[in-house]
């Protein structure tokens, strides 16, 4: 009786009356007066019922029926929502105690007042707390935050089954919702001095990732602003996850929390404005402790969302490792640049229209223009910030081939203007790994195009030491490319001038500039076959070297051609001091004499170097000497001397 004394506070009539209900919660246990709680309570009403009546069927001797204790009910409500503290306050409800309600234990009244059946007339405590929702726990944002969590009590399913049965959960977080869309439009002044600007989005971090996520969906109920959606879920997962971004660790608890946080993250269409830094700090403590590849993998897919607004110091956090020390992400990266590609290419050929754009592109139409103009842009930027990241993780001596070829490659050739920071990324690479052998050097210089390099780009290239010879011919040939084409723009427009003078016609014009243009065609096709020789004739000289070829004759091609690199080195040199020192030849026809005879000489030089001149076959093998080249078959000592060509360059 002390206790009930004590919880209920009832009047010393009743106190007076011995106890014949007993309830059971747990280890809690109350003392009670049928008299008092079946009236108002339907269930306890016929739970005693029932006991009454089990009771009533057996044999009842007179020392039963004497018995005072034989009338005592005892009940277990252990399944009652909200456990002891909850029944406490719906007793003192009965009792007609004073209690106060709370956003705190709104949720459990309103749940174990539901469970007892409280719907008496003079004991409704279901419609009591309904009305304090209505008018006083649902108006405020810390209120309904309050009421939500009280919803997702992590130690009783069973509140957490019956609130979201009442719709309780639904209405809190639909009136928190409602809290912070109002206050992310029309901030409170009232309390501006206590409250800072943003206040509302450290309530938000009061809530468990379901109850969050319960929030997420009722903006997007309610249509809120994609910007007020990724505010929210910014802060939100900023700060809950404050600790795991602070300093990431293999442990289950994070792994849950960051898990069960991305899963409720609205979905880029609707939040688009979370930042690609804090998306990219998320990745790198996903994959730091190690996450669900699903979880990983939705991450991956936010941060190329967004990856056009993304720095290459986001990047590089990703691809770091927990320290910040070592590339052990690379994967990573790769895997973000070509989702973000891809969605490139869905955005400008969706998939009713695909077919419709590769017919337009390949009639040369304007609508397929159009669709690669949209996201030209955006792909420049990407380019532009995975050639400073590949910069930057270059200078790891760890870093394979494959991964470092694997992030640069993953944007397309074409999607870079110039490819002068990726020659850059390139060059750091090859003085980071100076072991490297010829064929693993051109494997790491087949992510850059030659033609796409500036001209300082180029003639650095040409005396680079560390690039394959193949990318330094390259870089060689389309320079001379670049003078060949500028000194026929030079003598077309001498030509026009001439043609100016004679006749001022348009067709005239015409006539003359589609002439020049066909013979600039000519001339470029010469080069590229040229280059294609040169080529051929590399791939046969590494061929000899792997079957064991004769070290000298390998050694005198490689002095030969090595002394026409030099001369060719040498011709470029002098073509920038002159165009440097601004010197003017006294003769246009001299000078173009000058540059044909160079160019015929070496294109007759490399003439004699072509292994598939004179009928060579992959039997033969060759000597090269200074003044031409002699072909000795493995049976016959006869001599093939091969023609003299016209020089395809003069």
């Amino acid at each position: 009786m002390d206790t009930i004394r004590q919880q209920c506070k009832v009047s010393s009539l009743e106190m007076e009356i011995p106890a014949d209900l007993i309830i059971r919660i747990g280890d809690s246990i109350f003392p009670l007066h049928k008299a008092v709680m079946v009236p108002k309570c339907g269930y306890i009403r016929r739970a005693v019922a029932a006991v009454e009546a089990a009771s009533s069927k057996g044999d009842a001797d007179a020392a039963a029926a004497n018995d005072p204790t034989a009338t005592v009910v005892e009940l277990d409500l252990s399944k009652l929502p909200g456990g002891a503290d909850a029944f406490e306050k719906a007793a003192r409800y009965c009792y007609g105690a004073n209690f106060e309600i709370t956003p705190a234990n709104a949720a459990a009244l309103r749940c174990a007042a539901a469970f007892l059946d409280m719907r008496h007339p003079s004991a409704d405590l279901a419609r009591r707390v309904d009305e304090f929702l209505a008018r006083s726990g649902l108006c405020t944002l810390p209120g309904a935050v309050a009421v939500l969590w009280s919803c997702e009590a992590p130690d009783d399913h069973i509140l957490r089954a019956a609130a979201e049965e009442l719709g309780v959960a639904r209405r809190a977080a639909d009136a928190v919702a409602l809290g912070v869309c109002r206050e992310a439009l029309f901030p409170t002044t009232t309390s501006s001095l206590s409250r800072p600007p943003g206040w509302w989005k450290a309530e938000l971090a009061a809530l468990s990732p379901r109850s969050f996520g319960r929030v997420v969906t009722a903006l997007r109920c309610r249509r809120a602003d994609p910007a007020v959606v990724a505010a929210a879920a910014g802060s939100y997962a900023e700060l809950v996850l404050a600790e795991v971004l602070a300093a990431p660790r293999d442990c289950a608890d994070q792994r849950a929390l960051l898990e069960s946080v991305v899963d409720v993250l609205p979905s880029t269409a609707d939040a688009p404005g979370i930042p690609a830094a804090f998306l990219s700090r998320l990745l790198h403590a996903a994959v730091a402790i190690e996450a669900s590849a699903k979880a990983c993998r939705d991450l991956e897919l936010r941060v190329a969302a967004v990856l056009d607004q993304a720095t290459a110091e986001d990047l590089l956090g990703v691809a770091l490792d927990g320290t910040g020390e070592r590339v052990r992400n690379a994967d990573t990266v790769r895997r973000v640049v070509t989702a973000f590609v891809e969605r490139q290419r869905q955005a400008a050929a969706p998939e009713s229209e695909r077919r419709r754009s590769r017919r337009a592109s390949m009639s040369g139409t304007t609508a397929a223009t159009e669709l690669s103009a949209g996201t030209a842009g955006a792909l420049e930027k990407v380019a532009r910030t995975v050639d400073e990241v590949a910069a930057e993780i270059a200078t790891e001596e760890a870093l394979p081939i494959s991964k470092f070829v694997g992030v640069v490659g993953a944007v397309p050739k074409d999607a870079r203007p110039s490819h002068d920071c990726l020659y850059r990324a390139v060059d750091i690479y090859l003085k980071t790994h100076p072991a490297l052998d010829e064929i693993q050097r051109e494997k790491v210089c087949s992510v850059m195009d030659p033609l796409k390099l500036s001209y300082q780009a180029r003639l650095h290239a040409s005396q680079n030491k560390r690039l394959p010879l193949q990318a330094v011919l390259s870089a060689l040939y389309y320079d001379q490319l670049k003078l060949r084409s500028a000194d026929a723009a030079a003598a077309t427009s001498m030509g026009d001038v001439v043609l100016d003078t004679q006749s001022s016609s348009a067709a005239g014009r015409a006539r003359a500039q589609a002439m020049a243009d066909a013979s600039l065609a000519r001339e470029n096709e010469a080069l590229r076959l040229e280059l294609a020789r040169m080529r051929a004739y590399m791939s046969e000289m590494q061929h000899s070297k792997g079957s064991g070829s004769s070290p000298s004759r390998t050694a005198k091609k490689a002095t030969f051609f090595g002394s026409e690199l030099a001369r060719m080195r040498a011709y470029m040199s002098g073509m920038q001091h002159n165009k440097g020192s601004g010197s003017t030849p006294s003769s246009p026809c001299r000078t173009a004499k000058t540059k044909a005879s160079f160019l015929g000489s070496v294109s007759r030089s490399l003439s004699r170097l072509n292994p598939f001149k004179g009928g060579w076959t992959a039997n033969h093998t060759g000597s090269i000497a200074a003044g031409g080249l002699q072909c000795k078959t493995m049976h016959h000592h006869h001599v093939v001397t091969p023609k003299r060509r016209r020089s395809s360059i003069g």
